[in-house]
């Protein structure tokens, strides 16, 4: 199988079997296609590799101590659940940062920005007839980079980009979670597009996006605690 490029360039082929299964399950953690409670079987990370089950284990050890794992007895390595806090937190500062952005872009947005926001939109929608997460969400990171970029304060658009950074590393894959907020998410973004389009006041247009992203918010909190209930 093909791995990921190493960190600093390192050869594929060099690496240790352990490194390599490291490697190939941080990687699919990162970018969310194993999503934030996923059981993690070492026979088939070992198969798809072409390895024994031990350097695997070992790997899920390093991923342990790194806290991209946790370990069950009697259940086995799943990826880590999301902390809780820290995506509150993080959510609640994008809501606010992200809609002041929008709103000061608004007015910028070229006809040919607002089109490819459109178009990334379309692109989103057409995942949910087989959805796939991951690709979901890239879109979806692109799609409100695409709104934001003409913000004319540099110093906010550095605040988001660092919020995106964290929900990043929060391992942000958070459709593959809550699956149903998906299809309530594109219309949104249709509808933030609509208003952008039509002019609507700034602030208007503020509170649509802060909305959209503590909706979202609400949706993992309500997910996640009926897990919390349904695990007991």
């Amino acid at each position: 199988m093909n791995l990921p490029a190493a960190a600093g360039g390192s050869d594929p082929t060099k690496l240790s079997k352990t490194e390599q299964a490291h490697r190939l399950i941080s990687s699919k953690i990162s970018s969310g296609e194993l999503a934030p409670g996923h059981r993690l079987v070492l026979s088939a990370i070992a198969e798809e590799l072409g390895v024994s089950v031990v350097p695997v284990r070992e790997a899920i050890r390093q991923l342990e101590a790194e806290g991209l794992v946790t370990f069950e007895r009697n259940v086995g390595a799943k990826v880590r659940m999301i902390d809780r806090n820290q995506y509150l937190d993080c959510m609640q500062t994008l809501a606010v940062l992200e809609g002041t952005a929008t709103a000061l872009a608004a007015p910028y947005l070229t006809s040919g920005e607002l089109a490819k926001a459109r178009e990334l939109n379309e692109k989103m929608e057409a995942t949910l007839r087989e959805f796939d997460p991951v690709e979901f969400t890239v879109l979806n990171r692109k799609f409100h980079r695409t709104l934001v970029g003409r913000c004319p304060n540099r110093h906010l658009i550095d605040l988001v980009t660092q919020e995106w950074a964290r929900l990043n590393h929060l391992r942000e894959s958070i459709f593959a979670f809550v699956p149903d907020r998906a299809a309530e998410s594109v219309a949104e973004h249709s509808r933030i597009i609509t208003m952008i389009e039509v002019g609507a006041d700034p602030e208007y247009i503020e509170k649509l996006v802060r909305q959209h992203r503590l909706t979202t918010l609400d949706h993992y909190l309500n997910a996640d605690k009926k897990k919390d209930t349904t695990d007991r």
